[in-house]
């Protein structure tokens, strides 16, 4: 009989140098509603940051080639230094002991600051020791299939540029604040690192339809999850570890309110939810510990139906898989 043929993805961690720009969101222009879009001079900025990104190669060997830094203008460093002051004044109440612990290491060993934009090389060199992480640069929003694949082999892809600094606590896409703020605490997490990386697992050779739902479950847990945490007199309170609440005041704020329903997570429920893009989150789903959200998420990567089962090796930094299958060569 013929192999069983599933959409192509990444074999071996150098593929990533090959496919990733052509992956993106075509959309290289700001939409009108952006706070840069007849800005000239910011717009200029941006392509100059993406055209780096886009020279960027990792290369082959056990560590990847070093990313260039960005040398971030007066006004960039302000509007970081805003949403960074802000955030740390939320964090010891509202984000998960694991953000806390880790934004400490952060500021400690990453150049973490008000002061100035930590450089995505130092970050890298953190998320390599803490958790075997490390960042690549890109140049604005990836495909769900190509970021999840991602985080099958612990790369996490990171934007350099800034929001607009006309509006420091406002952007529509992922920026450097939302990156290194949101994501990067929790990636040097090794039980949520495991928890991503299943999920990344999880998506190789998938159909389109369980891309949805694993990209859906990844925006309401790695995006926006909140968990259940005890304190010392073993009281249970709800903290955030998703990126989208621990990089921007406002939905850090709304999340704890009594404004939003909080359901239990549960991957099979979530990967159903429709969720909105640019407000608050009306919904989110609160895992009991991180142990039991990764254990929920495998239950829910072994719903997907795929002809073979994957793994990674970690040594040759290659997915190996159990049985032959035709992978479908990569589309432009």
């Amino acid at each position: 009989g013929s192999l069983p043929q599933v959409p192509w993805f990444p074999r071996h961690i150098s593929d990533f140098d090959h496919f990733t720009q052509k992956t993106l969101d075509a959309d290289e222009d700001l939409e009108a509603d952006h706070p840069g879009f007849n800005d000239a001079a910011y717009r200029q900025r941006r392509q100059d940051i993406c055209t780096a990104a886009m020279a960027y190669k990792a290369g082959t060997g056990r560590v990847p080639r070093p990313i260039e830094p960005v040398q971030y203008h007066e006004d960039e460093t302000a509007a970081w230094g805003a949403v960074y002051t802000r955030l740390m004044k939320l964090y010891p109440a509202y984000a998960c002991r694991e953000a806390n612990y880790n934004m400490r290491l952060l500021q400690a060993h990453a150049g973490y600051s008000a002061a100035r934009i930590p450089q995505l090389e130092e970050v890298s060199v953190f998320l390599r020791e803490a958790s075997g992480f490390s960042c690549r640069p890109i140049t604005g929003l990836l495909s769900a299939r190509a970021f999840l694949a991602a985080l099958a082999f612990r790369v996490f892809f990171s934007t350099q540029y800034i929001r607009h600094p006309s509006q420091p606590f406002y952007t529509p896409e992922p920026d450097v604040c939302h990156e290194l703020l949101g994501h990067v605490p929790m990636f040097a997490d090794p039980d949520f690192a495991d928890f991503s990386q299943e999920i990344g697992l999880a998506s190789l050779g998938a159909s389109d339809a369980d891309i949805e739902r694993l990209a859906t479950c990844y925006w309401f847990s790695v995006e926006f999850g909140l968990c259940r945490e005890k304190d010392a007199y073993g009281q249970r309170s709800l903290k955030a570890y998703g990126a989208g609440c621990l990089s921007s005041f406002g939905e850090l704020e709304h999340c704890m309110s009594d404004k939003p329903e909080v359901r239990p997570w549960d991957p099979l429920q979530a990967c159903k939810q429709e969720y909105p893009i640019t407000t608050f989150q009306p919904v989110y789903y609160a895992a009991e510990s991180f142990a039991d959200a990764r254990e929920r998420m495998s239950d829910f990567a072994s719903t997907i139906s795929r002809p073979f089962n994957v793994r990674y090796n970690t040594h040759s930094q290659r997915i190996e898989f159990d049985r032959n299958v035709f992978v479908a060569p990569p589309s432009d």
